[in-house]
C-alpha cells in the first residue's frame, strides 16, 4: 500500500523505474516471507539470488566496470524499500555497497578493477571490518595488528580480533582496518597509523583461509536472517597489493568516508521500516473495532497516526537532503548524522507506537509488528550510536557557527 508519505520530488524517469521495480519485488518476494524466515533466523538466499539479477549489487558502481553508476540517493531510496520489507536484506547490501564505495573512492586502478565487476554482478560480496570486542565506538583504539613480514616481496601478517562483522560468513571480500605503525615515530596519533587491507576469503564459517577464522553467527534479538560475526586473525598473510589505495596509515580516513555514505543508508533503513510500521497501524486502526467502531475513529488513536505519519515524513526529507548532499560533491557529515540520528529515533517511536495501536496482539509472533519491534533498536547502535552521532553534530556546528574574537 503506498499512499502520500515518503514521496521525493524531481527523479528521474530511471530512478522512477528502478525504485517501482524495487517495490514490487520487495510486495512479492520479501515480504510474504521475511516474517517466517525471520524467526528461523535464515540466510534469504532467493531473496539475495533476485537482488543480484536486478542489478542491486552494482547499484553504485560505475558503468566502466559493469554497475548501474546510479547516484547515493538512488541507493538510499532503493534501501529504503527493501528495509520496508525486511532490514536484515538492506544489511546484506548495505556492507557490500560500502567496500564497493571505498574502492571507488580510493582503490588502485588494478584494485578497482579486479574486484568492481564482480562486485557489480554480487559475485564477489563485500564486508567491512573496524570494530573489536573491548571497544564499540572507540575506533582509534583499535589493537589489531599488521606488520611487514621483512621478505622482499613486502607482504602483510595480521593478527586481531574483530567483532559485530555483518556478512562475516557470507562474504568473500573484507575490508578490515589493522594498525600499522610502520614508518611513524612514536606519538603518531592513532587515525595517522591505520591501513584498510582487502582480505579475500571463502564463505563459510571456520578457518575460512590460513590464518583466518569466522566463528560463527552471533545470535541476536533482531536483525536475524544476516550472519553477525566475530574476525579471528591469527598470523593471515594478505600481500601488499592488497592495502587499499596501496599505502599504509590511510585507513582511518577511507573508513570514515565509508561510514559517512553508510550512515545516509542506516536513516534509509530507519525510513523504510517507520514507513512499514506505519502502514501496519493504519491498516489495522480500521480493522480492529472497540465500543462500536474501528478504533481508527478514536481520537487517541488518531493523534498517534498523525505523529507517526509526521514522523515518516520528516525522516524521509532528513535523508533524502542528506544524500543529495553527499551526490552533489559537498560534505555531508553534519546532514548525515543528523538524518541518521533523527530517523532512527523516529523509527524506534513510529514501530512503538504501532505496537501500541495493535494492542495484545503486537505481543504475538502472528503478526509483522513483532518483529519490527525487535528489529528497529539495531538501528540506534549501528553505524554509530546517537551519542555519536550528536557529538558530530555538535562538533561540526561548533565550526559552523564559531564566534570571532
Amino acid at each position: 500500500m503506498s499512499g502520500r508519505l515518503a514521496q521525493t520530488e524531481g527523479l528521474t524517469d530511471i530512478q522512477r523505474e528502478i525504485l517501482s521495480t524495487v517495490r514490487d519485488f520487495v510486495d512479492k518476494e520479501i515480504l510474504p516471507v521475511a516474517t517466517e524466515l525471520e524467526h528461523r533466523d535464515e540466510y534469504p538466499t532467493r531473496i539475495v539470488e533476485g537482488l543480484k539479477d536486478l542489478g542491486v549489487f552494482g547499484l553504485m558502481i560505475p558503468e566502466e566496470y559493469g554497475g548501474l553508476g546510479e547516484s547515493l540517493l538512488t541507493y538510499a531510496l532503493t534501501v529504503e524499500e527493501i528495509a520496508r520489507g525486511w532490514m536484515s536484506v538492506s544489511g546484506i547490501i548495505n556492507t557490500h555497497f560500502i567496500v564497493a564505495y571505498m574502492l571507488k573512492q580510493h582503490g588502485t586502478q588494478e584494485q578497482k578493477e579486479y574486484f568492481l565487476p564482480k562486485m557489480a554482478a554480487g559475485e564477489i560480496r563485500g564486508a567491512f571490518s573496524m570494530s573489536e570486542p573491548a571497544l564499540g565506538s572507540d575506533v582509534s583504539a583499535i589493537t589489531s595488528k599488521g606488520v611487514r613480514d621483512g621478505g622482499d616481496d613486502g607482504d602483510f601478517v595480521l593478527t586481531g580480533q574483530k567483532m559485530w562483522l555483518t556478512n562475516g560468513g557470507s562474504s568473500t571480500l573484507v575490508a578490515v582496518l589493522c594498525r600499522t605503525d610502520e614508518g611513524h615515530p612514536e606519538g603518531t596519533a592513532p587515525h595517522k597509523s591505520m591501513t584498510t587491507f582487502l582480505v579475500e576469503k571463502e564463505a563459510g564459517f571456520g578457518e575460512v583461509r590460513p590464518g583466518l577464522t569466522i566463528p560463527g553467527k552471533i545470535d541476536k534479538m533482531g536483525y536475524k536472517g544476516v550472519d553477525t560475526t566475530e574476525l579471528i586473525m591469527d598470523g593471515l598473510r594478505v600481500p601488499a597489493d592488497r592495502v587499499l589505495g596501496g599505502e599504509t596509515g590511510r585507513g582511518f580516513y577511507h573508513m570514515m568516508d565509508g561510514v559517512e555514505v553508510g550512515r545516509v543508508n542506516v536513516a534509509a533503513r530507519g525510513c523504510g521500516v517507520a514507513q512499514r510500521a506505519f502502514e501496519l497501524g493504519v491498516s489495522y486502526a480500521q480493522q480492529r473495532h472497540t465500543f462500536g467502531k474501528p478504533i481508527a475513529q478514536h481520537q487517541a488513536i488518531q493523534f498517534k497516526l498523525a505523529e507517526m505519519a509526521t514522523k515518516v515524513e520528516a525522516a524521509h526529507a532528513m535523508m533524502v537532503n542528506a544524500a543529495r548532499k553527499k551526490d552533489s560533491g559537498q560534505r555531508n557529515d553534519l546532514e548525515a548524522g543528523m538524518a541518521k540520528y533523527l530517523a532512527s529515533e523516529y523509527c524506534k517511536e513510529v514501530v512503538e507506537d504501532a505496537f501500541r495501536i495493535h494492542g495484545g496482539y503486537g505481543f504475538s509472533k502472528e503478526y509483522e509488528i513483532e518483529r519490527l519491534y525487535r528489529e528497529a533498536p539495531m538501528l540506534l547502535i549501528g553505524e554509530g550510536t546517537a551519542e555519536i552521532q550528536k557529538m558530530i553534530i555538535g562538533r561540526r556546528l561548533l565550526e559552523e557557527y564559531r564566534i570571532q574574537g
